[in-house]
């Protein structure tokens, strides 16, 4: 009687073994399949549709899921999945290094300034933003979301003919819609890239040379709003391409990042990234109030080929959910190709 219990009841491990194996395998096999479609696109420079720009914009947190699966299919003794793993875990470590051009521009140093950019998220965070501007001096300061009452606090703080600020160039607007451009430098207007939130432009004389300033601000990649995302991201790429001879700086909230393929198409018209040139790529600047370790970084200032950077940082700034990016730039003489 004793033999024949152990007989009954001894294959029963390895059933429930042959069972966690299977199930360890399936749920491996689904988390690199969602990662797989994401990699997929970032490799065939498209951004797809929803959810994978959301995705995008947080590819490298995607390494969890896979390192996780990868485990899963170990365990499993699942060949293939451990193959498969290892082929999407080297294609997103591929994908995580930094896009574009970094190389320094090499005639004659002409003018140092500095820049600033910062969303301030429907005006709320203006009061924290004027102690900090005070604190760093930018000469440029791009502000979006600047609502009616952060303008009128803004030019109150720094504006008029004596103020630390003296030219502006705005789009006045509530909401998300409001956004302008301080600068220490003389503006002069210029036809702004036309967006569902507003993006002024301008061109700046630093000290004797024309600069063209652009501010970003396209919608958010979400749902319903990815056809105005990627059209507006392409009119940023065309005032971009069509001052291919002139010192350009566009900077702002781009609600994308680097491995965005509108955004890219951004930084193949020659542009540079600042953060990257000052050694701080990815580093995250949204969202800040509620995931500031584990967010991305959508704010950027872009530098045509003309420009250097000295030195950048983000600074945080309370009330808003981003990151404001401090960049330290020099402006050098364009030698002939």
């Amino acid at each position: 009687m004793a033999t024949t219990t152990a007989e009954r009841t001894g294959p029963a491990p390895t059933r429930r073994s042959s069972g966690g194996r299977i199930l360890g395998a399936w749920c491996a096999g689904l988390l690199l399949a969602g990662v797989s479609v994401v990699v997929g696109c970032r490799a065939a420079d498209t951004d797809a549709a929803t959810p994978v720009p959301q995705l995008l914009a947080f590819l490298p947190w995607l390494l969890a899921p896979t390192a996780f699966a990868l485990l899963l299919a170990l365990l499993s003794r699942w060949r293939t999945g451990t193959v498969w793993g290892v082929l999407v875990l080297a294609a997103l470590v591929w994908f995580i290094e930094p896009y574009g051009k970094s190389d320094d521009p090499t005639g004659t140093a002409l003018a140092e300034f500095r820049v600033l950019t910062s969303n301030v998220e429907y005006g709320r965070g203006t009061a924290s933003l004027v102690p900090a501007v005070r604190r760093e001096r930018p000469d440029i300061v791009f502000v979006q979301e600047c609502e009616h009452h952060c303008s009128a606090l803004l030019e109150q703080a720094f504006g008029g003919a004596t103020g630390a600020y003296p030219y502006r160039q705005a789009v006045e607007g509530s909401g998300s819609d409001g956004s302008l451009i301080l600068s220490r430098f003389p503006l002069k207007a210029a036809p702004g890239v036309p967006g569902r939130m507003g993006m002024p432009s301008a061109v700046a004389d630093v000290r004797g040379h024309a600069v063209r300033l652009q501010l970003a601000h396209p919608m958010a990649p979400v749902l319903d709003r990815l056809g105005p995302w990627r059209h507006e991201l392409g009119e940023l790429r065309a005032y971009a391409a069509a001052g291919e001879d002139a010192p350009t700086v566009l900077a702002g909230d781009f609600n994308a990042t680097q491995d965005h393929a509108a955004f890219r198409r951004i930084l193949d018209t020659g542009l540079r990234d600042g953060a990257r040139l000052a050694g701080k790529s990815r580093t995250p600047s949204w969202p800040a109030r509620t995931a500031p370790q584990f967010g991305t970084q959508i704010d950027h200032v872009l530098l045509s080929r003309d420009f250097s950077v000295n030195s950048g940082h983000f600074l945080d700034i309370s009330g808003t959910d981003h990151r404001a990016l401090l960049v330290d730039i020099t402006l050098h003489e364009r030698r002939p190709a």
